[in-house]
């Protein structure tokens, strides 16, 4: 493994532009080396933060380049698992945006073609990676809040300005729960270490095709949960574990410093601890993660098989919907 890793950028989303490229630019043992877009203006505001960067015309003249160790791909939902198996076949490893595939079964052939290249494959699940999540998450396992009891989680925000939005679009694979509800879900399972027995309740209302609020319920072993997820909403984001001895909130659970701090309080009784992660970039976090794993010195914490599982989550709540 080369040392830093090169990265290429597959496409120049806005996302990638404003968040993870300028935080693998940033993060240690890495090295922004190759975008590939066709579109020169949208080049330029890479290039203008990273100008030795090399622009390929075709995402598959990046593939090609043998300077480049991984690439980073932050296409339309519906071309994640066409776009990250290409990059498999061409010796890469991959950081896929989420959700990687749009079906559990569509996880299958990824793992297949991970386990067959050698190279490793995953989703950019950034949350796991931030010291806020961590902190909870050994909380919880510590035993800080004894018997967990219920979840309660909410992630919302407002995009009906902007009806040409890939999250609108049901052809891109849009919708609030591929979105935003694999956070409140995915950190539902991350943090507890269990997989839902029953989706008991999802109300979910539709436009377009693609869902913009959805209202669901779900029993685990031992705990219940509930969680809103909705694309029609104010910005709003909180996730809330209750024990039968104490309770963790999380502020700022999933977009911390655009949206606020990143807190931790441990409520028990009547004393409250509070945990402040002020500064930290989760972006940056998971690149150097990648990067440690690769280089084998420490397991990434969000695993193509933790990706399934809540996808496999997301396709039970659709099912429920529609029954």
């Amino acid at each position: 493994m080369a040392d830093p890793i090169r990265w290429g950028i597959l496409g120049a989303a806005n996302f990638a532009r404003q968040h993870m490229a300028p935080a693998i630019h940033a993060a240690k043992g890495a090295r922004l080396a190759a975008l590939a877009t066709s579109d020169p203006a949208k080049a330029a505001g890479f290039t203008s933060f990273c100008p030795d960067l090399r622009v390929h015309n075709t995402y598959d003249a990046l593939l090609a380049d043998p300077e480049i160790d991984a690439v980073y791909i932050p296409l339309p939902n519906h071309l994640h698992v066409e776009w990250s198996l290409k990059a498999l076949a061409a010796g890469k490893h991959v950081l896929c945006e989420k959700p990687m595939a749009m079906a559990a079964g569509e996880y299958d052939p990824l793992i297949a073609a991970r386990d067959a290249s050698g190279c490793f494959a995953t989703e950019a699940y950034m949350i796991v990676h931030h010291p806020q999540w961590q902190r909870a998450r050994q909380l919880y396992r510590d035993g800080a809040i004894g018997r967990l009891v219920h979840v309660d989680g909410l992630f919302g925000y407002n995009n009906a300005s902007d009806p040409g939005n890939v999250r609108n679009k049901p052809e891109t694979g849009g919708g609030g729960i591929p979105d935003i509800g694999v956070y409140t879900y995915g950190a539902t399972r991350w943090l507890s270490g269990q997989e839902p027995t029953e989706i008991t309740h999802a109300d979910v209302d539709f436009e377009n095709g693609v869902d913009v609020l959805a209202r669901v319920s779900a029993r685990f072993d031992g705990f219940s949960a509930h969680w809103i997820n909705s694309m029609r909403m104010h910005p709003v984001q909180d996730m809330t574990f209750v024990g039968d001895a104490g309770v963790i909130k999380l502020t700022a659970p999933f977009n911390p410093g655009s949206f606020g701090t990143a807190r931790v309080e441990l409520h028990q009784g009547t004393t409250i601890t509070e945990d402040r992660f002020p500064g930290v970039n989760h972006y940056v976090l998971q690149v150097e993660a990648f990067g440690a794993h690769l280089r084998g010195d420490a397991p990434f914490a969000w695993q193509l098989e933790d990706a399934r599982g809540t996808q496999a989550m997301i396709d039970a709540v659709f099912a429920k919907a529609a029954s």
